[in-house]
């Protein structure tokens, strides 16, 4: 016992084998199956319901569109119609500059697509690590195996790329340079897997949790474990497209500034640096995935199709956008200023990576697995021995240890710090690059009101004892 609470080690639960080690399956109590019963259907509208989920699916991309046209042709400031009777010319040439610069064209297609295809078959071929995830309910408790193969993919993708931009066959410094086209590209795509996957799930019958309203079950998705023979879909898609298409941003940026100016600036190499720590930890901790919320609850629908398609790679990367088109005089910093900005998204990655991997790391641990994969980097304190936890009448257990101990969403603090700095990285120059870290509060904001919600209902008494524990929903004395 610590602190009045069990250790991961006093439970008995049966036993089986994964990747040869003993495993455990953590099956609920029968309250806690008519719990997840009752939360693994429809039972109301999220997001305004299908009038808000509409001006999200036309308003995002719009907003889109805005900002990179007042990003790379106004300079970086927000530009508005001069008056009532500027609107309708002003609206023109809004459009002017999406049908000229950001026309899906033939090439954008072939590089968008080309980067997908090549993702997919490594993603296939490659060996990876299996990883067990955690019993779903809908499948009456089974446990899906993913294949965790991402940072094999990711640095033969990054061979490949130093090698098609050495030999002079795809130059990199193209990538940023073609930003609008590709953007038009990746929405498209974004759509007609949403669209598609919906009509493909109700097809086969393997929807679940719908509303029975079209354009809103289209938003939140209609299937859960979408697979593509050894290929989770959705893990695929939240880690090898988005993430890989921010790094080469970053790296277009760069090699775009060397070629112009001689050099690369701090500014650039620190985008590059925060970009490949988020991509490199996306497939070092691959294996910790399948024991998060997005594979075991959140359904594949527009929701996340979209975002991880062309939300992410295409709006949390305005900052080298910027700085690929304007000159560096604007955004120099003292060198104070920079071993300030560098330390703060360090320690911001210290405790996002050793958080997740604590948190990953103890359901893991409650399944009875004990070895877990060493990658690059491991970082001190990313595993938590005989963890203090709460035992649920549901089944689950509530970890209030590491990290866990001082806010509900430790993950979410860091992950939110590390966003400010990628506009922090420009200081005044622009607000545009600051979209990120706005938005990004909003979302984690309703995701946390989401969880915590699901949890009150899942966990009852369980869930007041917790939060009597872990006071704090995010920062630690403050919130």
């Amino acid at each position: 016992m610590a602190g009045g609470l069990p250790t991961v080690a006093e439970d008995g639960l049966r036993k089986r084998t994964v990747n040869g080690q003993a495993s455990k399956v953590v099956a609920p109590s029968e309250e806690g199956k008519k719990t997840d019963q009752k939360l693994d259907q429809h039972l109301e509208y999220e997001f305004g319901g299908p009038w808000g989920v509409v001006a999200i699916m036309t308003g995002f991309p719009i907003l889109m569109y805005y900002l990179w046209i007042c990003l790379v042709f106004y300079d970086g400031q927000l530009v508005f119609p001069k008056s009532s009777s500027d609107f309708v010319p002003f609206l023109g040439r809004m459009w002017d500059h999406i049908r000229v610069d950001a026309s899906p064209n033939l090439y954008a297609w072939k590089v968008y697509s080309g980067l997908i295809g090549y993702q997919l078959l490594l993603a296939w071929v490659v060996p990876g690590y299996m990883q067990e995830g955690l019993p779903v309910p809908s499948l009456n408790y089974k446990t899906l195996m993913y294949k965790c193969n991402a940072l094999g993919c990711i640095y033969i993708t990054w061979i490949t790329a130093f090698l098609l931009h050495y030999t002079g066959l795809f130059r990199l410094t193209e990538v940023i340079d073609n930003f609008g086209h590709l953007m038009s590209v990746a929405m498209i795509v974004g759509f007609g897997v949403s669209f598609g996957m919906y009509f493909l799930t109700v097809a086969t019958g393997n929807e679940i949790r719908m509303s029975g309203n079209f354009i809103y079950d289209v938003f939140m998705g209609a299937c859960l474990n979408p697979r593509l023979g050894p290929i989770d879909m959705k893990m695929w898609l939240e880690v090898r497209i988005p993430w890989v298409i921010v790094f080469f941003m970053s790296v277009s940026g760069a090699c775009k500034q060397y070629d112009e100016l001689g050099y690369v600036t701090p500014n650039m190499a620190f985008m590059c640096l925060a970009t490949w720590l988020y991509l490199n930890a996306c497939g070092k901790g691959e294996e910790c995935i399948p024991q998060t919320w997005d594979m075991f609850h959140e359904k594949w629908g527009f929701l996340v199709i979209f975002w991880n398609f062309a939300g992410v790679p295409f709006s949390y990367i305005y900052s080298v956008v910027y700085m690929a088109t304007h000159d560096p005089a604007k955004y120099r910093f003292s060198t104070l200023t920079y071993v300030l900005l560098y330390s703060t998204l360090l320690t911001a990655y210290y405790i996002w990576d050793t958080a997740m991997s604590q948190k990953s790391r103890f359901k893991m641990q409650s399944q009875g697995i004990t070895t877990f994969r060493k990658t690059f980097p491991q970082l001190p304190w990313g595993h938590v021995e005989n963890p203090r936890f709460i035992q649920t009448a549901h089944g689950n257990r509530l970890l209030v240890d590491g990290w866990w101990r001082y806010s509900r969403k430790p993950n979410y603090v860091a992950d939110w710090t590390m966003s400010l700095t990628w506009g922090l990285v420009i200081g005044t120059c622009s607000p545009i690059p600051y979209f990120y870290s706005v938005f990004f509060i909003a979302v984690l904001i309703h995701r946390c009101g989401r969880d915590f919600e699901r949890c009150a209902v899942k966990y009852g008494k369980d869930w007041e004892r917790y939060c009597s524990i872990v006071k704090y929903k995010f920062v630690p004395g403050v919130y």
